[in-house]
């Protein structure tokens, strides 16, 4: 009987482990690589408001070890764009930029920065909500749109 219980009790650990394990695989790549999103609007600017006509669209894709920030921007109803970022800053803050994009000039634009910061990375991953994108006028320098990301996936 002894035995019986010894082999249970080893089993049991060794399921535990393993589940652990894989538990511990998947959260690591949850927070190594995502895909975010954020609607762009002028009413969102701080300060404001941007062009009340402006909207757009963003999509970042961020990953750890490769230390990259992709994305897809596009907008609309403004005037030619000449800056796009993305900053830390609640949706109540004017941030500084921690990513420079490429501006969509003819409305959108696409791209990746290189060499990015990993705990940057990590933190957009964990906080996306600190983050935003904007994109910037002559017209509007300070900000003609602007959304804050969140994850959709990773």
């Amino acid at each position: 009987m002894n035995g019986k219980r010894v082999t249970v009790f080893l089993l049991t650990l060794l399921v535990l482990s393993l589940t652990l394990l894989s538990a511990s695989a998947v959260m690591a790549q949850s927070t190594t690589r995502a895909t975010l999103v954020a609607t762009l609007s002028g009413d969102k600017e701080v300060p404001g408001p941007g062009d009340p006509d402006g909207a757009g669209s963003a999509t970042i894709k961020v990953n750890v070890h490769k230390q990259t920030v992709c994305y897809e921007l596009d907008v609309w109803d403004i005037e030619p764009a000449v800056a796009a970022h993305i900053h830390v800053g609640k949706s109540t803050v004017a941030g500084p930029v921690v990513v420079a994009l490429d501006a969509p000039t003819d409305g959108s634009s696409d791209g990746c920065a290189t060499g990015v910061d990993k705990a940057l990375i990590r933190n957009i991953i964990r906080h996306p909500f600190q983050y935003y994108v904007n994109v910037h006028t002559a017209d509007y320098p300070a900000g003609v749109v602007r959304g804050q990301l969140r994850v959709i996936s990773d």
